[in-house]
């Protein structure tokens, strides 16, 4: 039997207008067919959590969560947040006021989680980051590693090492954060000192849009290991017709 979880409202915020990645600017999101700046898939997410993280605060420590984001939410949108636990599982959605449904989530919390067998070596990031390309983004190759402190542990500062790791591998034009495959293996704390370990996961068109996927691994201090991230955008966006 499935139990709503507490609705919460947020009015969104662009944590992004001024960032390198120009689909958050107004001017720019508007050639795309936009009609203004992106409002960050990561900030989303972190709305996203919020009423998981209060339900079950546990879920920082091991919890999982696959979110896929299908529509632009604004500056200014009163974004609702509603939750449902449906078993193992919760589903979460982000919906606009128009009632339009901009992101879907599910997350689970399991009992026991194994770690992987595997952690991503460490790799320089490139002295010149290349445009991205059929030829630079090769499934398989790895990622120069991020490390950076980490100054909030909310799950959104989390989450955006992955476009980090994007952005410091790659010259990236205006893109789109379309989703994330998101587990966690233990609890962030302001003051981290995390490294971003990653490699290229898959490279492919789709509705004329180019879409790279890559796979990351945060590790904390150097030997926690706390998230791995599958995570998708479009690298290249279909111009507007």
């Amino acid at each position: 039997m499935s139990r709503p979880l507490s609705l919460y409202r947020v009015r969104a915020v662009n944590t992004a207008p001024d960032s390198e990645n120009k689909i958050h600017s107004d001017s720019v999101a508007a050639e795309y067919g936009f009609r203004g700046g992106l409002v960050p898939g990561v900030t989303v997410y972190g709305y996203m959590t919020v009423p998981i993280v209060d339900f079950a605060p546990e879920w920082l420590e091991r919890g999982s969560m696959k979110v896929r984001f299908l529509e632009p939410i604004y500056d200014g949108d009163e974004v609702s947040v509603q939750a449902t636990v449906d078993g193992a599982s919760i589903h979460v959605t982000a919906e606009r006021p128009d009632g339009l449904v901009c992101a879907i989530g599910t997350g689970a919390i399991p009992a026991t989680l194994e770690s992987p067998a595997d952690r991503y070596p460490e790799h320089p990031l490139p002295p010149k980051r290349p445009t991205p390309s059929v030829d630079s983004l090769v499934p398989g190759a790895p990622l120069g590693t991020v490390i950076e402190k980490i100054d909030v542990s909310e799950p959104r500062a989390v989450l955006q090492f992955s476009n980090e790791l994007l952005v410091r591998n790659f010259k990236l034009g205006p893109w789109i954060h379309t989703g994330s495959e998101i587990q966690n293996y233990g609890a962030v704390r302001a003051g981290d000192l995390i490294a971003a370990h990653g490699r290229i996961h898959d490279r492919y068109e789709r509705k004329g849009h180019q879409f790279v996927v890559v796979d990351v691994m945060l590790i904390a201090n150097a030997d926690r290991l706390v998230q791995t991230v599958r995570h998708t955008a479009i690298y290249q966006p279909r111009p507007k017709s």
